[in-house]
């Protein structure tokens, strides 16, 4: 059965998700129930739409994460949400919890990563090696707890588990992230790695969007993001 879905954005040619931690974004080999599965019932049933829903996969974050997703509800939408990814006139802004503070508080990361598809992880390498592809994020500090530390990311390029390789081969590991090596897992599953928001420029009106996705109502989240906007 399929939850509630927290739509953030909607018009004629796209539409916008807060996914929570552990939903798919497109169907895979699990068989579970996804976020573009769902959202097109939604659309049939909303709008009264006959036949197949056309419903584009813009770009996707990881199952274990939460945050917005954004997706396009035309072909000409789908075309050009996927240029302004490919060339980097997207903005997006992440938020992630870690235990480790990273030093300086404030800076731009630079790694080389190569994905191992049998382990579905990424690996970081401060110099180029073969089959690595460059991969660069800003963080920066932005709260903390006693115990924790609220980083605001940036980032630059979009390679396989960017944040949260480049985060752990500084030392600064995403809170629940057992794959790059966190000691804990978070009780429901997922990572403290929230997809904040996407700033672009609609591909069709031509006016200034920004999509922001509200964190998880966990306390932690809470705590660290209340005085954010």
């Amino acid at each position: 059965m399929s939850k509630k879905l927290d739509i953030l954005f909607e018009d004629n040619h796209l539409i916008a998700v807060n996914k929570r931690a552990g939903d798919l974004v497109q169907g895979d080999s699990t068989g579970d129930i996804s976020l573009d599965l769902q959202l097109k019932q939604y659309i049939k049933k909303k709008y009264n739409k006959p036949g197949e829903v056309f419903l584009g996969v813009v770009h996707r974050i990881d199952r274990p994460a939460s945050g917005v997703v954004v997706f396009a509800r035309t072909g000409k939408a789908l075309a050009r949400m996927n240029n302004l990814f490919r060339d980097r006139e997207i903005q997006k802004t992440y938020w992630c919890i870690v235990k480790e503070m990273p030093l300086p508080e404030e800076a731009t990361l630079k790694h080389h990563l190569v994905k191992k598809e049998s382990q579905n992880k990424s690996y970081a390498y401060s110099k180029k090696q073969k089959g690595t592809k460059e991969a660069i994020l800003d963080y920066r500090l932005i709260a903390r707890s006693d115990n924790y530390f609220l980083l605001q990311v940036h980032l630059h390029t979009g390679r396989h588990h960017q944040i949260r390789c480049q985060l752990a081969k500084i030392g600064s590991q995403i809170k629940g992230d057992l794959k790059y090596g966190y000691p804990r897992s978070n009780k429901d599953g997922s990572i403290s790695l929230h997809a904040r928001s996407l700033e672009f420029i609609h591909p069709v009106r031509k006016d200034p969007v920004i999509i922001k996705a509200p964190v998880p109502d966990d306390p932690l989240w809470q705590a660290l993001t209340s005085e954010q906007t």
